[in-house]
């Protein structure tokens, strides 16, 4: 497989999960909390990484550089939604108190400051808003975000970089 083709599966993986994040909330009507907002962010970063390295199509070093880049958005992804995940399973005596909301949060606060509140984590993230075959949106997302580090990880060890020709 060619460089072009890698960032190219990378590309609509990434933008296949965003829209069917954007499908459950426009049309299904699940309202994203905080920590989903920011897994969508992950995603998206996963996805125009992978975005500018099929238009730049690199070898080798830029093709690993760009994998790079991309495996480190796929694992703050996974982190989030490994903490969301962490959330729904806490006792609800645990579970941290409702917090103001994102939008609420970004016109008041520094920055640093919203982004240490959201991935505290608050009620509206400890909910199960949704689940396919019993298994909670926000795992399925932490599962996708693996399965992106490992394609990465692929990427970074050569896997669907262009070979040179011998000279």
């Amino acid at each position: 497989m060619n460089s072009r083709l890698y960032f190219l599966a990378g590309f609509l993986a990434a933008a296949g999960a965003l829209l069917f994040a954007y499908y459950l909330e426009y049309v299904q009507g699940l309202e994203p909390c905080p920590l989903c907002i920011f897994q969508r962010v992950a995603m998206a970063g996963v996805g125009l990484i992978c975005l500018v390295g099929f238009v730049h199509g690199p070898g080798g070093i830029g093709h690993r550089g760009y994998a790079f880049l991309a495996l480190m958005s796929a694992l703050a992804g996974a982190g989030i939604a490994a903490r969301h995940v962490w959330l729904l399973q806490l006792p609800p005596d645990q579970v941290p108190a409702c917090g103001p909301s994102l939008d609420y949060m970004v016109d008041i606060m520094p920055l640093q400051e919203v982004l240490a509140t959201v991935l505290r984590g608050d009620a509206s993230c400890a909910e199960v808003k949704g689940a396919f075959m019993g298994i909670s949106l926000p795992a399925w997302t932490l599962l996708y975000f693996v399965l992106l580090s490992l394609g990465s990880l692929a990427g970074i060890m050569g896997l669907g970089a262009r070979k040179r020709p011998a000279a």
